[in-house]
């Protein structure tokens, strides 16, 4: 049994039908690249798995039980996690904090956040991603590009999710970055966490990606193990050539 099943997923705004009949599957522990130009329907598809929009037609399964009636802190509780492309960070505020921003563990008996143990969890759970920050007490300001991904990858971490949905998460990022940001996706499917990883930078998709699904005005148009097909297949079908 597949973690996330879509089965003929549509969508309307008015008389414009931006998904008309989505269907694909993602298992657990699996790398899926969702690519397609702009207005394909990839945005309005991701806000449908995570309970933003409602879908108006066909099914959306998750591990095994319906959630496109469910709202989306029950789907996040389910363990579907979306790190949006602004990465929705507190620059001015500490990497701990971010990692815990409004959930904060509390001690006392007036609830005052308890410092030590938010820096405690947040180095944990940067390690447990492996990643490339120096300490949880900077400002995250103050971090690249690469290492904000790192952070929001690690406060994604702290709901337990057993799908991560990423967008575009190596946009405007140099390579040595790029090639960071890779890792902790692999690093996320080693420890059995599915990913879809929404990007225009095909290069990327094709370095950590199990399937590639390729999306054309609302409809998947291709849906190809990664090893069998080519970056210049994948082009023709983004752009209606193949």
């Amino acid at each position: 049994m597949s973690l996330l099943q879509l089965d003929q997923v549509r969508k309307n705004f008015g008389t414009v039908e931006a998904l008309r009949g989505v269907t694909f599957a993602i298992d657990a522990g699996s790398v899926v690249g969702l690519v397609g130009d702009n207005g394909a329907g990839k945005s309005t598809l991701m806000k449908c798995i995570t309970g933003i929009y409602r879908a108006d037609g066909g099914t959306i399964e998750f591990n095994g039980a319906p959630i496109h009636e469910a709202e989306p802190g029950d789907i996040r509780k389910r363990g579907v996690e979306m790190i949006y492309q602004d990465l929705a960070l507190a620059p001015q505020q500490d990497v701990a904090s971010n990692i815990f921003l409004g959930r904060e563990p509390t001690k006392g008996l007036f609830g005052a956040i308890d410092k030590a143990k938010v820096e405690a969890e947040a180095e944990t759970m940067i390690r447990r991603l492996g990643a490339r920050i120096p300490s949880v007490r900077y400002q995250v300001g103050q971090l690249s590009g690469g290492q904000q991904q790192s952070v929001a990858i690690a406060r994604a971490l702290t709901f337990e999710p057993k799908l991560v949905i990423m967008d575009e998460p190596t946009a405007a990022l140099a390579v040595r970055e790029v090639d960071h940001v890779l890792d902790l996706i692999r690093e996320l499917k080693r420890q059995g966490i599915a990913v879809i990883l929404i990007s225009h930078r095909l290069t990327d998709v094709f370095a950590v990606s199990d399937r590639i699904v390729a999306l054309r005005q609302g409809q998947v148009i291709a849906d190809e193990i990664t090893n069998e097909t080519s970056m210049n297949a994948v082009v023709a079908h983004i752009v209606g050539a193949g």
